[in-house]
């Protein structure tokens, strides 16, 4: 059987996809919901880190519109999977880990904010629109971007 065959081929209008191929694409989006609500803990944490110096749970909750309990539960989080560390009465800090997921999370923001931008997106709705996109694309549609906006439209 040759690649092509292989590939599973574009679906029509009106029409599903594989059972298989439709379960992988759902199940890439609930990956990637649930990693999102880390990678938005991290980049707040390592801007609130850059610019304050520290990053206080009642700041992230505060920046992110959710409860100082959500804040603390999603920190634990951080904290279990070896993003985040906490000190008494010194609020959060970063691990190694941690910064890395805050830096490729900021480049994905970016590179996102520029496509939307370059579509004529205005400003406010590419920075709003791209806190969801962010989380979901690939790396192969991230290239894509990125040789896009090097003037690079072939596929």
């Amino acid at each position: 059987m040759t690649a092509e065959a292989k590939a599973p081929r574009a679906t029509a209008p009106g029409e599903l996809p594989a059972e298989t191929t439709q379960a992988s694409r759902f199940g890439k989006t609930r990956t990637a919901q649930s990693t999102a609500l880390l990678e938005d803990y991290a980049e707040l944490i390592a801007d609130l880190l850059a610019m304050n110096g520290e990053a206080r749970p009642t700041d992230v909750a505060r920046r992110l519109g959710v409860s100082h309990a959500t804040a603390i539960k999603t920190i634990a989080r951080l904290k279990r999977e070896g993003l985040a560390t906490s000190k008494p009465y010194r609020g959060v800090f970063l691990t190694p880990q941690g910064h890395e997921l805050a830096d490729r999370v900021r480049a994905r923001h970016r590179l996102v904010v520029e496509v939307l931008l370059a579509l004529g997106v205005p400003r406010e709705a590419a920075e709003s629109d791209a806190e969801g996109i962010e989380h979901h694309v690939s790396e192969a549609t991230l290239a894509a971007f990125g040789r896009f906006l090097q003037g690079d439209h072939e596929r």
